[in-house]
């Protein structure tokens, strides 16, 4: 009989409720801000500010994290300053404090999920598994729950209880936390003086300007693609649909895909991957039907879920073993601060100059570019070597 890893099943149940959590913070927050009469233009502020605050705040844990060499107490910490950061923002009123609890919120909560990456490329590695095994109970937490929480809050009474349904579901993080160990690092504690190694990694950094090509047209469809289907005619459930497709769509892959990464080179995997995205979002551009858009959602895993493993891996290759974390920090920094800000500032105003498909039109542009930069460093690199 097959005997249980506590730390993997640890990890994959920390991954589910976080993710879980995602699925009713992410679709509802802006529904909540609405009914406490804040004007479209405040809540897309509030909405922002998560990103905004990512670009300084998951690089300072990361770095905090691998000079502590560890997780556990880092993240046990960012959950707790996270959760207080959320009773602020559902039991006060006021412009001000709302931004100013939101800002609480992100600033501690979306640095943990690239030091909980870590930890499972660590925890995987040694026991010889895949992080996509551990990381798709990320992705079946997420479609689980996006599947059932507008039944869930219908009953309840509406989106004014979601911030209960949200503190019930961080109770299992935190009692799995306990179960967790850190794995150590074989490298040296690190120094600021250190952490200079990354910044003058040329191949890291534009690693990292290519992911940001890659993902802006990414987090603009994540940020606007409900409002895009809204001024089709979808339904708010229907717009639950599209998230909860996307979500089920990653789970295969995630489980799966490290049969088959190790055969070709990671460059040459994202630049197919973004190729897809080309074609993903000329499908965007040109369909206006709002269910064929959200079956259209099922693409997610030929992009998103393929470039976040692949990515996720090639920055263990890229870094030595001791700024792990950091490391994840910064592509966590680029994917969801740069990416989030640049995409949906973008898209937003190309949807209010010449309609929503324009946004996919420069999505289709901007995929197009980064498969040329995949494709095109990988090939200087096969002619150098």
């Amino acid at each position: 009989m097959l005997k249980l890893d506590k730390q993997i099943v640890s990890l994959s149940g920390v991954n589910f409720f976080y993710y879980a959590s995602s699925a009713i913070l992410m679709p509802y927050l802006p529904l909540y801000l609405q009914a406490k009469g804040y004007t479209a233009a405040e809540i897309g502020l509030l909405m922002m500010i998560g990103p905004f605050i990512s670009i300084f705040a998951q690089p300072f844990w990361g770095y905090v994290s691998d000079r502590f060499n560890s997780v556990k107490n880092i993240v046990f910490l960012l959950w707790v300053l996270s959760l207080l950061g959320s009773i602020g923002l559902f039991l006060t009123s006021g412009f001000g404090l709302t931004l100013g609890f939101i800002l609480l919120l992100y600033f501690f909560l979306l640095p943990s999920i690239p030091l909980i990456d870590n930890l499972v490329v660590k925890s995987t590695a040694v026991r010889g598994m895949s992080y996509g095994s551990v990381r798709v109970w990320g992705s079946i937490g997420f479609s689980g729950v996006a599947l059932i929480s507008g039944l869930l809050l219908d009953q309840l009474g509406g989106v004014a209880k979601m911030p209960y349904f949200y503190w019930v579901l961080w109770i299992f993080p935190f009692l799995l936390l306990a179960f967790i160990k850190d794995e150590k690092s074989n490298g040296q504690r690190i120094t600021l003086s250190a952490i200079s190694i990354i910044f003058k990694s040329k191949s890291f950094l534009w690693f990292m300007l290519m992911i940001l090509i890659i993902s802006i047209p990414h987090r603009m469809n994540d940020a606007l693609l409900g409002l895009y289907l809204n001024k089709l005619g979808a339904t708010d459930s229907m717009v639950s649909w599209a998230w909860a497709i996307a979500a089920c769509s990653e789970i295969p892959v995630f489980a799966l895909i490290n049969r088959y990464i190790h055969r070709y080179h990671e460059l040459t995997i994202l630049g197919i991957v973004a190729i897809i995205y080309t074609i993903r979002w000329i499908l965007y551009s040109v369909i206006t039907d709002p269910w064929v858009l959200i079956g259209l959602q099922v693409t997610q895993m030929l992009t998103f879920a393929v470039l976040w493993i692949v990515a996720v891996q090639y920055v263990v290759r890229l870094l030595p073993e001791q700024f792990g974390s950091t490391g994840q920090s910064i592509l966590a920094m680029v994917f969801m601060g740069l990416a989030g800000i640049i995409g949906g500032s973008i898209g937003g105003w190309l949807s209010e100059q010449w309609g929503g498909a324009s946004m996919y039109v420069f999505a289709t542009v901007m995929s197009a570019i980064a498969a040329v930069m995949f494709l095109g460093t990988q090939t200087v690199m096969r002619s150098r070597s």
